[in-house]
């Protein structure tokens, strides 16, 4: 005897509408986490610049042979200001990079003159450090020159982080063909950043370590840099003290100040 197995109409209804509720549910999920992805990096990066900031820094150059060590300070304002002032040692000292929008310019005190750095120049060694132009002063944007993606969880210096995947906007000036983040899902610190060439070569390597107070916000109190190719060399950035959100005029931010400014 021939048996047919047919499931009754409201059966294959309910199961019809599981599954479009899991489809639904599953697109919801992807367009949720595209937009939490470009949300972290945002908080990250509000986080490490507030609406204004200054602050006084080390930074130690490492190398094989032997060890030099600069100290600076630096003002902010919001994404499209910033200014550098190089206080020790004396040989430098007085030397300021200043951004405006998307033009930055070197003042030498001992030519007395100030420079205009081309886009082509942002990929170069800032001060001999093994950071670059662009990390300094921040030409490109984290937010708005990429995409952003979470890929995975990770746990770093005992806290649990997001690691994220950052890709060029096909119209993005930038330097770099591919970054890797790890920010930390409690306080949206950066941990880690993986730096790549446009050929998915590592170049560059950044660590957030030594977490404290720093005006008020819990932030790495220490950066280090570390090339991939140069074994021995790496340049450590150590905050001394940092404020944000004081009031700080646009003025400050001139061509003019940069011969000035201590």
């Amino acid at each position: 005897m021939l048996i047919h197995n047919f499931a009754p109409k409201k059966q294959i209804k309910v199961t019809m509408h599981k599954l479009s509720f899991t489809i639904v549910l599953s697109l919801f999920c992807l367009l949720a986490q595209a937009q939490t992805a470009l949300e972290i990096i945002k908080k990250a990066d509000d986080k490490m610049r507030g609406k204004t900031s200054r602050s006084e820094m080390t930074i130690k150059i490492v190398r094989p042979t032997w060890e030099r060590e600069m100290t600076m300070k630096s003002w902010s304002k919001g994404t499209e200001m910033s200014m550098v002032l190089i206080t020790a040692p004396a040989k430098d000292a007085g030397t300021v990079f200043l951004k405006r929008q998307k033009e930055i310019y070197n003042w030498m005190p001992s030519i007395e003159r100030s420079i205009k750095l081309p886009p082509s120049m942002m990929m170069q060694s800032w001060m001999g450090t093994d950071f670059t132009n662009d990390d300094l002063v921040k030409e490109s944007s984290a937010v708005e020159d990429y995409t952003h993606k979470i890929l995975n969880d990770s746990t770093i210096e005992g806290r649990v982080c997001w690691k994220l995947e950052l890709t060029p906007k096909p119209d993005a000036a930038v330097v770099w063909g591919k970054i890797y983040s790890w920010v930390d899902k409690k306080d949206y610190l950066q941990l880690r950043t993986e730096f790549y060439d446009e050929d998915g070569i590592l170049i560059n390597t950044m660590t957030g370590s030594d977490i404290k107070d720093l005006g008020g916000k819990i932030l790495p109190s220490k950066m280090e840099m570390i090339p991939a190719d140069k074994k021995g060399n790496k340049t450590i950035m150590i905050q001394k003290w940092i404020k944000f959100d004081e009031p700080i005029e646009d003025s400050f931010f001139s061509a003019e100040n940069m011969k000035k400014v201590k």
